[in-house]
């Protein structure tokens, strides 16, 4: 007698259970706007862009103003500014997209650069100054040409508020007016976060004026120069600022260093055999209420 073949089950395709979504007895829906927005203010820009593509729901969400807002706060360090006349996410980009303000004027004479960070002024009132060692001292003399020229800085009012941007550019010396340097110079350049998106900017009808120079007769250990708000000039992230000692690096290290705090950035390369420095200070006003949007120390070697 013959075994009794066994009776085999046909191959079927297997089914993946499927959600029901947005149902009346649904516990948990994977568009909810609300959990979306929270999780998307964990990416980072190009994380969001990314997201963003993947459907026109999804980039109705990533487009919201608060998850930008918050991507550039967290990502710059730097606290809630208020009020601002651009978008969030032009904003990011304009701090994220790796141009300077050499990109856009005298690519010629540039040579190298640095992101150093972000700070904020908080006031109208900046100190700028090519001396970093404490307690900084705000000098009065009769005018501020005058001021720089004795003592190598001065307070600057009417600053644009907010969020400032501050680069370390390394540039040819024929940016200057002096024809006796072939070599180079370095250039603390701040700017509002805003700037590269203005009008007047853009269309080169804001530029940069000269507030006075300095000039340093003597051996210079290094070249430094820093921008503090007036009004957080005594608070303890400012005194970091101004320990030298932390970050300079040692007298052989002739690498540029710079320090950022909320309230305040400087800058220091240490020098080699020197007879001295010439110092410049620049700022950069709006069209519209005089406003500063932009400053530069620059320093050469005499």
């Amino acid at each position: 007698m013959g075994k009794r073949m066994r009776k085999t089950r046909a191959l079927c395709c297997c089914v993946s259970p499927r959600l029901k979504y947005q149902t009346p007895n649904s516990i948990f829906s994977w568009y909810e706007e609300d959990l979306w927005t929270e999780i998307a203010k964990f990416l980072d820009g190009k994380s969001l862009v990314m997201l963003a593509s993947t459907s026109k729901w999804f980039h109705c969400i990533i487009m919201e103003e608060c998850v930008w807002k918050h991507a550039c706060l967290r990502d710059l360090h730097v606290p809630d500014p208020g009020k601002v006349t651009s978008k969030w996410i032009n904003l990011y980009a304009t701090a994220f997209n790796g141009c300077h303000s050499y990109t856009f004027r005298q690519q010629d004479k540039h040579i190298d650069w640095m992101r150093i960070g972000a700070f904020s002024f908080d006031s109208q009132n900046a100190l700028l100054t090519e001396n970093l060692i404490p307690p900084l001292k705000i000098l009065k003399e009769k005018t501020m040409e005058k001021m720089i020229e004795l003592n190598g800085c001065c307070v600057v009012r009417n600053i644009k508020s907010g969020i400032w941007i501050a680069d370390l550019q390394l540039v040819r010396c024929p940016v200057c007016d002096l024809n006796t340097c072939d070599g180079t110079m370095q250039v603390l350049d701040a700017r509002h976060i805003e700037l590269f998106l203005s009008e007047g900017y853009q269309d080169g009808s804001w530029d940069y004026e000269l507030l006075g120079s300095h000039h340093e007769k003597k051996q210079a250990s290094g070249a430094s120069a820093g921008i503090f708000d007036v009004k957080h000039i005594k608070d303890r992230s400012t005194s970091a600022v101004l320990d030298l000692k932390s970050w300079i690096g040692k007298p052989n290290d002739w690498q540029p260093k710079a320090m950022i705090s909320p309230y305040a950035v400087a800058v220091n390369t240490n020098l080699q055999e020197n007879e001295g420095l010439h110092v410049k200070f620049h700022v950069m006003k709006s069209g519209k209420n005089d406003e500063i949007v932009s400053i530069r120390i620059s320093e050469q070697l005499q």
